[in-house]
């Protein structure tokens, strides 16, 4: 009896509303891990005790974080304000020179592939609809769609949290060790490991290999870190 090996495949959902932010998130929990981490080892390879290095580090992460959030949020909402205009002129065109914005609109599908014996039937449904063709246009001429539209507080909060949240690993064991050797012998274990968890989480995301991708954070981290030794080992000699 032949054995029916054909299987039901499952329809996998996008990411959803998040989609727009994971760039800020990703950035925000990465920064505050290799930087504060780098701050950390380069001022320790310069001979600063453990509560120099911890109210180093702590100064370390806040103004990061606080840089991290305001530039974002200055960031996208510049970048909005930018669409806004784009959008405000966009609806003037469409009033205005509507025929211009047709035949643009033409060209955008036959760009995309639609055949030319479609084009006339595909663009009908936009010849008296302002509506559908300002944000047609807007997709295709500009990239913006209103669902994919950020808001510049949500990604001043994703920045700066995160970046607070990935500066911990290295400042918390300074906080908790008196030796500064075992200090930052913790700090990169736990910098790296969340390194290596943030590689794995954005390759899931992206369907990309995990292992690889946690491997190579840690790698850029570890590279950055005997750098920062390195020149806070230089620096500290030379200033003895």
């Amino acid at each position: 009896m032949a054995v029916d090996e054909t299987r039901t495949l499952e329809y996998e959902p996008h990411i959803g509303e998040t989609r727009q932010y994971w760039r800020d998130m990703i950035l925000g929990v990465n920064d505050g891990l290799v930087s504060v981490f780098l701050l950390v080892v380069g001022v320790v390879g310069g001979g600063l005790v453990t509560e120099q290095v911890l109210l180093t580090a702590l100064a370390g992460a806040l103004a990061g974080a606080v840089s991290m959030a305001s530039g974002e949020y200055l960031a996208t909402k510049s970048q909005d304000e930018v669409f806004e205009a784009e959008l405000t002129l966009e609806r003037h065109h469409i009033e205005h020179f509507r025929d211009e914005e047709m035949a643009q609109l033409r060209e955008f599908f036959d760009d995309m592939g639609v055949a030319l014996e479609d084009l006339d039937s595909v663009l009908s449904g936009f010849e008296n609809n302002d509506a559908a063709l300002l944000n047609a246009m807007a997709a295709l001429e500009f990239g913006v769609v209103e669902s994919e539209r950020r808001s510049p507080y949500r990604a001043m909060a994703a920045s700066g949290v995160l970046f607070l949240a990935g500066s911990l690993p290295s400042v918390i064991p300074f906080a908790v060790f008196d030796s500064t050797r075992v200090a930052l012998t913790w700090a990169t274990i736990l910098a790296l490991a969340g390194l290596f968890i943030v590689g794995v989480v954005k390759a899931t995301v992206t369907r990309t290999g995990r292992i690889r991708s946690g491997a190579e954070n840690m790698v850029i981290a570890g590279l950055g870190g005997v750098a920062a030794w390195l020149l806070g080992d230089l620096v500290g000699n030379a200033l003895t």
